[in-house]
């Protein structure tokens, strides 16, 4: 099977940003060009997930189709969508969780400076991820601000046992080429958008 990422070469700062993306939107955008800006990337990838193994997929649209949806909300040529992740878990059964994921990237592609993007509700239930203490092994990882979960995200059993780890907001455009363990909290405007809310504003009938 053929996985199709996005273009790579040695020293490219790559940041990894991922989920079901079902529907993207603006807010995505905007923590991507957040990412970009701060964290002195040369580009974010979207990671369109199969869907969370936690959940019922049952009526999670294809990820083709999500990945498609999301090229079109993204907008901006530094920000690349592949839903690569589908193959992995068709040809390579057990491939279904993030760290499955970044484990896969950097043996083969160790000369990337791969950073992970997640928003501070992920923060906040990382300890619960599988693997997670690998994940922050493996590769940098940035936290961005999201709507009612920067106290609990700092507060979580995940930011507490990686607070050592921790670097200071200003340092952020270094976070790419420091070794792992290394994570930054990052500040600033926030998006009050999310998939959920507008799933269950598409399913409301109209007044």
């Amino acid at each position: 099977m053929i996985l199709r990422l996005p273009p790579v070469a040695p020293g490219l700062r790559v940041g990894l940003y991922g989920g079901s993306f079902n529907p993207a939107h603006a807010g995505h955008r905007h923590v991507s060009r957040l990412a970009l800006r701060r964290l002195a990337l040369d580009r974010v990838w979207w990671l369109v997930s199969p869907g969370n193994p936690l959940k019922d997929r049952s009526r999670l649209p294809e990820a083709a189709a999500r990945a498609a949806a999301a090229r079109i909300v993204a907008a901006d040529p530094r920000i690349a969508v592949t839903d690569f992740e589908a193959g992995l878990d068709a040809g390579r059964p057990g491939i279904r969780y993030t760290v499955d994921t970044l484990r896969w990237l950097t043996e083969r592609h160790g000369e990337v400076r791969f950073v992970w993007i997640m928003g501070a509700d992920s923060l906040a239930s990382f300890h619960r991820w599988k693997g997670f203490r690998e994940i922050a092994a493996r590769m940098p990882f940035a936290v961005i601000d999201r709507p009612g979960y920067t106290l609990t995200a700092m507060a979580s059993p995940a930011a507490r046992l990686l607070a050592a780890s921790r670097i200071d907001e200003a340092a952020a455009a270094t976070l790419a080429d420091r070794a792992p363990p290394a994570w930054v909290f990052l500040h600033g405007p926030r998006s009050t958008l999310s998939s959920t809310a507008l799933r269950a504003a598409a399913s409301r009938p109209p007044p």
